[in-house]
């Protein structure tokens, strides 16, 4: 019989495993990161958030987008309560659709450093125009699979 590890497989300084605050703001947000167990292999990795809100900076109505985060890991994993903390931070952030969506991408990538990033933010229209925003950092590993991102474009006109 092998000898079972006492080690945590989390660190005590991530906020996975136990009970934190919610950010009210995307910058008191922390984004952890863990070790990539297969940091010699390329592969994708997809985030979706379907149901991500923020505010907009001039009317301080609602907005909604689903973004979709997909990325190649290089040392590191973007931990996923974490991204579900940040992304909850945005509910009361006043910001254009272009700076969430981008502001997104520049801190995952500046946490975790992946080999390749893109995020594609499908905001749901308002005043009857959808935008949508994509931002990108790296290269995409030569012969890797990246499926379509499935957000269907909106078909607001019948």
């Amino acid at each position: 019989m092998a000898k079972k590890s006492s080690k945590s497989t989390t660190s005590p300084g991530l906020q996975l495993g136990r009970a934190v605050e919610w950010p009210d703001a995307p910058e008191k947000a922390r984004l952890d990161r863990v070790p990539n167990p297969q940091a010699g292999t390329d592969y994708l990795v997809r985030f979706t958030v379907p149901e991500f809100t923020s505010i907009c900076p001039v009317t301080g109505q609602p907005d909604f987008a689903h973004l979709v985060i997909d990325y190649v890991p290089g040392r590191w994993l973007l931990e996923s309560k974490s991204l579900k903390l940040f992304a909850a931070s945005f509910r009361n952030h006043g910001a254009f659709h272009e700076d969430c969506t981008v502001m997104i991408g520049r801190r995952i990538s500046d946490e975790i450093k992946p080999k390749w990033l893109r995020i594609g933010g499908y905001w749901y229209p308002r005043g009857g125009i959808p935008i949508d925003v994509f931002f990108q950092t790296g290269r995409l590993p030569k012969g890797l699979w990246v499926p379509d991102q499935g957000v269907a474009t909106y078909r607001g006109r019948g």
